[in-house]
């Protein structure tokens, strides 16, 4: 296993992440716990020593089985990370209420790291508001000890992160952010990174494989990085392009099945990071994915000024462009964005009137597809 240097520990550069466990009958909320003990003992037999779990993952049972999981091990010899669940503005007021059973549901008296979960357009201004004292209360259990190091998760876009760590800045040790190969450029996950790097924060990665998407891909896409890795599955070249990424400390992988974890616990038993010929095929891997389903906006905003709605054309096609990506049914970022506008900045609200078209250097056909969008947002 490759270790990563972080304030005087060793983390283990390959982290298991606890949003996808193995379920019982499909159904999210019965975690598989016999095969949740089996994929950790594996885990932690072959090198792993960081442990990804929240709140909400698993409909609140995840940090439960996680608990019982690593209960059978020194406390001393993993780390553990859980989060404040403010995706969910109705908890912003009970910091207190969530941390202390966080610790009860986990079996444990301290977290190594915690998190302020999913800072977003959605909840920025909530968690900058200071009569929450979500922020206070953190950093009292730090001073207590029991929580040793504290970051934050961020799905915002990058003017989100700037206030959050333009705010908070002097508390925080850590970033983790959405990163592969995909939403390098897509997602703007480089500028996030030189973020980070900027305020002296390392980043830890989530979604390394944009929850399987990376691992499955076309059968030609899959056959063009074969011919240039025969020994390697398109799965690790998606860990291989974080691999070259120096700003990165962890990276959590939420590993659903045993197979999944031994292959990738393979994959980090060595750095093989990617040369400019391999990078180049990755990139044709992303032409592709992006080309089939996405609009050609490039933001020039001449759209703006001819909409009679008032409608940020430009963003929506933006997150339009996301859920397609995603696979087409809405997707959780372009969802979460929506919802943190006004009924009358929504897709739904354009009224077709075709005067944003008219002006559209690509020849985007807008109404249309913000009717497609407010469509799969819906259903």
């Amino acid at each position: 296993m490759l270790y990563k240097d972080f304030q005087g520990l060793k983390l283990s550069a390959l982290g298991m992440g606890a949003m996808r466990l193995p379920v019982i009958d499909g159904d999210d909320a019965k975690i598989d716990q016999a095969a949740t003990q089996e994929m950790v003992d594996y885990a932690i037999e072959h090198g792993i020593n960081y442990f990804d779990t929240a709140w909400g993952y698993h409909g609140g049972q995840s940090e439960i089985a996680m608990g019982k999981a690593l209960s059978k091990y020194p406390r001393d010899s993993f780390y553990l990370a859980t989060k404040f669940p403010g995706y969910d503005l109705s908890n912003m007021d009970k910091v207190k209420e969530i941390f202390e059973k966080q610790l009860e549901k986990t079996g444990m008296e301290y977290f190594d790291f915690y998190l302020i979960h999913n800072v977003c357009e959605m909840n920025i201004d909530d968690y900058l508001d200071t009569k929450h004292g979500i922020m206070d209360y953190l950093l009292d259990q730090k001073d207590a000890g029991r929580i040793k190091h504290l970051g934050f998760s961020a799905h915002g876009a990058i003017p989100v992160m700037e206030r959050f760590i333009d705010f908070y800045g002097e508390y925080l040790e850590f970033c983790q952010i959405q990163l592969n190969y995909l939403d390098w450029e897509f997602q703007d996950a480089r500028g996030k990174v030189e973020l980070c790097a900027k305020h002296g924060l390392p980043v830890w990665v989530m979604e390394p494989v944009r929850g399987g998407k990376l691992a499955n891909l076309p059968e030609a896409d899959a056959a063009r990085l074969t011919e240039l890795r025969p020994d390697e599955k398109p799965v690790a070249w998606s860990f291989r392009f974080i691999q070259g990424i120096p700003e990165v400390c962890v990276t959590l992988s939420g590993m659903s099945n045993f197979e999944q974890m031994r292959e990738n616990i393979a994959t980090f038993e060595e750095e093989k990071p990617l040369n400019d010929e391999e990078r180049a095929a990755l990139q044709q891997v992303v032409d592709g994915m992006t080309a089939q389903h996405t609009v050609p906006c490039t933001a020039c905003h001449y759209c703006t000024s001819h909409c009679p709605m008032g409608l940020d054309i430009p963003k929506l096609l933006e997150m339009y462009n996301e859920a397609m990506v995603t696979g087409g049914a809405g997707g959780f970022i372009p969802s979460m964005f929506v919802g943190t506008l006004p009924e009358d900045k929504r897709p739904s609200a354009c009224i077709g009137c075709g005067s944003c078209e008219a002006v559209c250097p690509q020849q985007i056909n807008i109404p249309d597809t913000l009717a497609d969008f407010a469509s799969k947002l819906a259903g």
